[in-house]
């Protein structure tokens, strides 16, 4: 038993340590990747949009969470275009669905809608076979975001979180497939 545990802890630590392999060209291409797709969501919000610059509706933080997987560590099935673009939308659907149903609770009790939220966004990315981790977050926005965000109701789904999902996922496929030995969406 003791082999085999050793045996297993060997084996992770090696994929681990491949997994972290990253070539100084992979650093150049994966900040272009990220600075492109949020810099792109933002600029089209300030010249798209009437809302005031000082509530960026379209960069909300999950993004940032989905470029570390999208620009960073292209091949993990985290980062596949159906679990970014699912996993957001899902969740998104989720998080406001749960913000709308528990719009009657006093608003010290936030932590009750966030927790739920999140939590049914999990397993119904699991579900659906789209498990992005960001998209938790997505979720959560939905509920503890601005009087703005939550506003927008069902609209939070088609803007900020599809269309700011798609351009980052258009970004990944020009940035991640410019360079030898990179590619989006991974090839199995």
């Amino acid at each position: 038993m003791k082999k085999r545990i050793q045996r297993n802890y060997r084996i992770v630590k090696y994929v681990m340590y491949k997994q972290t392999l990253v070539t100084p060209s992979d650093h150049i291409w994966t900040f272009i990747g990220g600075f492109l797709g949020i810099a792109l969501i933002g600029l089209i919000q300030t010249y798209m949009n009437d809302i005031p610059s000082s509530d960026n509706l379209f960069l909300i933080g999950s993004f940032g969470a989905s470029a570390v997987l999208i620009y960073g560590v292209t091949n993990s099935p985290l980062a596949q275009p159906r679990n970014l673009i699912g996993g957001h939308v899902v969740s998104a659907i989720v998080g406001v669905s749960i913000c709308k149903a528990c719009s009657f609770l006093p608003p010290d009790l936030i932590w009750l809608s966030a927790a739920l939220a999140v939590s049914v966004a999990i397993v119904a990315m699991q579900v659906t076979k789209t498990l992005h981790p960001p998209g938790g977050a997505t979720a959560l926005i939905a509920n503890i975001g601005s009087e703005k965000i939550k506003a927008l109701g069902y609209i939070y789904v088609l803007t900020p979180v599809l269309t700011g999902v798609l351009i980052m996922f258009a970004v990944a496929m020009i940035v991640n497939n410019i360079p030898e030995g990179r590619s989006y969406p991974a090839k199995k």
